[in-house]
């Protein structure tokens, strides 16, 4: 879905950049801290809901089934367009930044305590809109609903969960060496839904307030974003006046080794900025940003703007509808 905006050079994956123009602290760093969970840090927020429940409600005939999780998503693909470390990710202690923009989401055949559990992985363009990403998310949930066999990923697992447990173990480890080197085959990580930028789940459909999820050390993403339920709090404002209202809580766990606190934070606050103005979805990016840390030779200028941006969404809409 994402251009190829960089040239392809040697120690370069299927699935993303080497990064060689990085300060020497990200070089060293990964070497330290070698694997995620070494790396893992949290961050939580709780959110004033009532501007997503107002746009949504705003918006209910123009975007139909409007959800709080699709603004979430539509908030994180417009986060990474333009805080392109976010897309990066370490495997094997050297750096790497994502060559395209997919999350994983856990979703439930049929909410039951024994409905089938699976994973969809849309792939998204940094200039998605809000309607974008809800035709991209309704098209990916309805492809894993209408298969009896399951995505991509559930017939991975299905084969690898019917081999013995010592050549299970050798596979796994197969998997891991190959992809150390990246040489995992493009059809694995395909369907692996840990070679992603993020991972998402929304836990408030179960009823429950936002966990922190750990990261694995298989794959490639570095971010993993719980939403929680929605619930109603008694908030202060600044002149220390009292207010009910419906707020919902967010939890992140990241790989601290991608990028500095101070960038962090900053992708935070226009994360949350995002959450707070769903309106600002509903216009592409002016521009793309892409990682300063990849050098290699340009091949496609993200810079193109607004209208080249609206001109490409309406050819795709135009073959949809063909």
């Amino acid at each position: 879905m994402m251009r190829d905006y960089y040239k392809k050079l040697p120690g370069d994956r299927k699935d993303g950049w080497k990064l060689r123009n990085v300060p020497l602290f990200f070089t060293v760093v990964p070497f330290i801290m070698r694997t995620r969970l070494d790396s893992q840090d949290y961050y939580a927020e709780t959110l004033d809901a009532e501007p997503m429940m107002d746009f949504m409600k705003a918006h209910k005939e123009d975007i139909p089934n409007l959800s709080m999780m699709t603004i979430f998503v539509a908030a994180m693909v417009r986060m990474i367009s333009q805080r392109p470390a976010l897309n990066r990710f370490v495997v094997h202690n050297k750096l790497y930044a994502h060559n395209s923009i997919e999350i994983s989401i856990a979703i439930k055949r049929n909410m039951s305590d024994d409905g089938e559990e699976t994973m969809i992985k849309p792939s998204f363009d940094p200039r998605d809109t809000l309607p974008d990403v809800q035709r991209r998310l309704e098209e990916a949930i309805a492809e894993a609903m209408n298969h009896e066999e399951g995505t991509g990923i559930d017939g991975v697992a299905g084969w690898l969960g019917k081999l013995p447990a010592f050549l299970f173990r050798f596979a796994v480890s197969l998997i891991h060496f190959l992809d150390n080197n990246g040489w995992l085959p493009r059809k694995l990580t395909q369907a692996s839904p840990w070679h992603c930028s993020a991972m998402f789940t929304n836990v408030g459909s179960l009823g429950i307030g936002p966990i922190y999820h750990h990261l694995t050390e298989l794959g490639t993403y570095s971010c993993f974003i719980a939403m929680g339920k929605r619930e109603r709090q008694t908030v202060y404002d600044e002149n220390g006046e009292a207010s009910v209202r419906r707020t919902v809580g967010m939890k992140i766990v990241n790989d601290e080794r991608i990028c500095d606190g101070y960038y962090y934070a900053s992708s935070m606050r226009m994360l949350r900025r995002l959450l707070n103005n769903p309106a600002l979805l509903m216009e592409p990016p002016k521009r793309v940003m892409l990682d300063p840390a990849v050098s290699n030779p340009l091949i496609n200028d993200p810079n193109a703007g607004v209208d080249a941006a609206e001109e490409e969404h309406c050819e795709r809409e135009t073959a949809a509808a063909e």
